[in-house]
């Protein structure tokens, strides 16, 4: 049966980087010639913005491999040219600055390709993006609606990887993998409560609570993988972000 300490945060790990994505972007842009700490702070960036990137990139009309080499191009380039330099002078929302830094990386960047090309740079794709590229259309239409869905998807399974990896670090690796379905927003996962409870070995008023308090902490973390991506953790600016993630999603 579950104990008190379900909700319990886990202490973060003392080498990773800060939870805010504007403090990555600070390291990015205090380098200081320290080019290590900025590509580490882009590859954490990377997680969550390649590839609603990539997929805007696709909806402009590039092919698959321009798009990636497009995508990787830019991130490079933020470094190159120091870009977020001007991220001050437009703190809000950390994906309205990428996006149009990117669409405006494209159409400088439109006929010099071969600058975009990955020879020689150092990799920085999320892998399991890769294996995602060869799906996605391209199109020119609602380019931009596209990647705020991407971005909703990808910050949802940040989300959800912060949970299992607090799950994990608190031997509750079984607890997630049977409980995780009632996670699923589209209510598919066809896991009910009394499945659920005969393979944890629990009663199925205590699979009800861990349930209501897995759905609890999974809302806290999204809120503060959203309010990462934001000027200030103010309330009301998360709830609108939320909103825009569930909109975008819609």
């Amino acid at each position: 049966m579950p104990d008190n300490d379900t909700t319990r945060s886990t202490p973060p790990d003392r080498g990773a980087f800060p939870a805010t994505r504007w403090s990555l972007v600070s390291t990015v842009r205090a380098r200081d010639g320290d080019d290590t700490q900025a590509f580490r702070a882009l590859e954490h960036l990377c997680g969550i913005y390649w590839y609603p990137l990539y997929a805007f990139a696709r909806r402009q009309g590039l092919g698959t491999e321009d798009a990636q080499d497009a995508t990787q191009g830019f991130f490079a380039w933020l470094i190159d040219k120091e870009t977020f330099r001007a991220a001050d002078r437009e703190r809000g929302r950390l994906r309205t600055f990428l996006l149009a830094a990117f669409g405006n990386f494209l159409a400088d960047e439109r006929d010099h390709r071969k600058a975009w090309r990955r020879g020689g740079r150092a990799e920085i794709v999320p892998l399991d993006a890769l294996g995602r590229c060869d799906a996605e259309p391209g199109h020119e239409l609602t380019s931009e609606h596209h990647f705020n869905r991407q971005w909703a998807l990808a910050v949802l399974k940040q989300a959800l990887d912060t949970l299992e990896r607090e799950r994990s670090l608190a031997g509750r690796e079984r607890e997630m993998t049977v409980l995780r379905g009632f996670l699923d927003a589209s209510g598919g996962s066809g896991t009910t409560y009394e499945d659920a409870a005969t393979a944890l070995g629990w009663s199925v008023n205590a699979t009800r609570v861990a349930v209501h308090r897995l759905r609890l902490r999974y809302r806290q973390v999204l809120q503060d993988q959203v309010a990462a991506t934001l000027e200030s953790e103010d309330p009301t600016m998360v709830k609108d972000e939320i909103q825009a993630l569930l909109a975008a999603l819609a």
